[in-house]
């Protein structure tokens, strides 16, 4: 007889409760490391996503006109609440996405916070505050920060409840009200969140949850109740997420894929170079949208930087998620555990890439783990621009090498490509680094660094990697409209009838 899901079902989520699916319909969620079931989740019903955005659209009209200052509050109180209950929740995130523990307790619950908090402080502190021209004398220009009304936020897999934090903050702070939907791989951490900013105070229906795959996310998409609809995912699935939103014309962010070049220059110090292509390529087990999987490296440097590589691939650990010394976890899913398999063996075997590490053999875990969805982290080398797994998103640990002669000739390979979300330089010459980062054709980008998103940091995407940013101060800008108004005071309309 099999044995019951350790955790209890997810419900759906609006007007200030968890709900039941009218539908009668679940999936369940799995554990990426052992393959076992984790939670049975309701699935949406277009009743029950009406029910969901009408409750926002209820709401809206009160919360819109909740002063900035008393928003700030409650979303600070949510802030402290995630804070507090870190660990737990970070411990959810490890079983249902499968990275490891490491990371989830220091990087996503806590920079999701962040974002929360730092919204709560731009418009508490007079962050939404408009514009005044003075015109003349006796007539002048104001603009206001309107919200947009009811908003769509649907989630990714890799950082489930950072992304969701990413999308509801701004929205929140606005003054919108939003309806998230999870991703369908890793939807634990939705629920959770919902509880949290009623707990901090959130008014009934402001932050409402819907669970299901493609199809719940297309009704919402088109949903005429829905003023915006923000989405992190695949580049295929946002253009048709963002040609269903502006067909009828409502505003959209898109944060979508990448293949994003890594440029180590001549002079570059070898040991961070080589930890940088590492964590551009393996943080996350590779499924980060900024991975810097194309690296290009001079050509004079190709032995030791091989040589260095190679050697500090041990320190790539997969294992039992919570043991402290893991920092590599499964693939989040057996559908894309095949997809990036497939893009190995199709390395291997008609780009006829070279094998520097890895391949399609799984890395040695423990025994009660070797069912989950494990690859071993992969390096190509002597790689060209026409290889496909150079040319298309992997989304996983895969790292391809690159080798150039020029500067000039690898700033031109790195932008030849249709996506541009980021990219980044090593080097010892400042000067340099910042003229080559200025040609690089991608939203995000770094110098001697790779992968930090701080709250303070707009991060968007160029070309078909996204539409707007998220976060910092331009972020807030991508959840409200702007209305101008003129005043004349000298009665200037009425003066030129009375010559008429």
């Amino acid at each position: 007889m099999a044995s019951s899901p350790p955790f209890p079902s997810r419900l759906l989520y609006y007007d200030g409760k968890p709900r039941p699916a009218s539908s009668g319909k679940t999936f369940q969620t799995v554990n990426p490391a052992d393959a076992t079931p984790l939670a049975d989740v309701h699935i949406a019903s277009h009743s029950d996503i009406d029910a969901a955005i009408a409750s926002a659209d209820r709401a809206f009209a009160s919360w819109s006109q909740t002063p900035p200052i008393v928003r700030a509050r409650i979303l600070q109180r949510a802030a402290a609440i995630l804070r507090e209950r870190n660990d737990d929740i970070a411990r959810v995130e490890t079983l249902d996405s499968g990275k490891a523990y490491s990371e989830t307790s220091v990087v996503d619950v806590v920079t999701g916070a962040d974002v929360l908090e730092y919204y709560a402080n731009l418009v508490g502190g007079g962050g939404l505050n408009g514009e005044t021209t003075q015109l003349r004398e006796d007539a002048w220009v104001y603009t206001k920060k309107a919200p947009l009304g009811v908003c769509v936020g649907i989630g990714a897999w890799n950082y489930p409840i950072q992304i969701a934090l990413w999308k509801s903050a701004p929205c929140l702070a606005a003054g919108n009200t939003m309806v998230y939907k999870p991703s369908e791989f890793t939807p634990l951490h939705a629920q959770t969140l919902a509880e949290i900013y009623t707990e901090a105070g959130l008014p009934d229906g402001v932050f409402n949850v819907v669970n299901g795959a493609g199809d719940v996310g297309a009704y919402l998409t088109s949903h005429p109740l829905v003023a915006k609809v923000s989405f992190t995912g695949q580049v295929a699935t946002g253009m048709k997420v963002a040609g269903s939103a502006a067909g009828n014309m409502k505003y959209v962010t898109m944060e979508l894929g990448g293949k994003s070049p890594l440029l180590i220059l001549p002079d570059a110090e070898l040991e961070n170079a080589v930890d940088g292509a590492m964590m551009a390529n393996f943080y996350s087990t590779g499924q980060v949208c900024t991975n810097g999987t194309r690296v290009f490296v001079p050509a004079s440097m190709r032995p030791a930087f091989e040589k260095r590589l190679v050697e500090k691939m041990q320190y790539v650990r997969p294992g039992s998620l919570f043991d402290p010394a893991t920092n590599f976890g499964p693939l989040s899913s057996k559908i894309h555990l095949d997809k990036v398999t497939s893009y190995i063996r199709h390395g291997l075997e008609v780009d006829k890439a070279k094998l520097l590490y890895g391949g399609l053999g799984k890395p040695n875990v423990p025994k009660d783990l070797e069912n989950g969805y494990w690859v071993q982290p992969t390096i190509f080398t002597d790689c060209t621009d026409d290889m496909r797994i150079v040319k298309e998103e992997i989304f996983g640990p895969v790292m391809s090498i690159l080798y150039y002669q020029t500067i000039e000739e690898a700033v031109h390979r790195a932008n030849n490509t249709e996506l541009g979300l980021a990219a980044g330089v090593f080097t010892r010459d400042i000067n340099l680094a910042h003229r080559i980062i200025d040609q690089l054709q991608a939203g995000i980008t770094w110098v001697n660094s790779w992968g930090e998103s701080p709250a303070e940091m707009p991060v968007g995407g160029w070309k078909k990697s996204g539409v707007g940013v998220e976060n910092g101060r331009k972020g807030i800008e991508a959840w409200v409209r702007n209305k101008s108004t003129l005043v004349d005071m000298n009665g200037a309309v009425a003066t030129v009838f009375a010559k008429l």
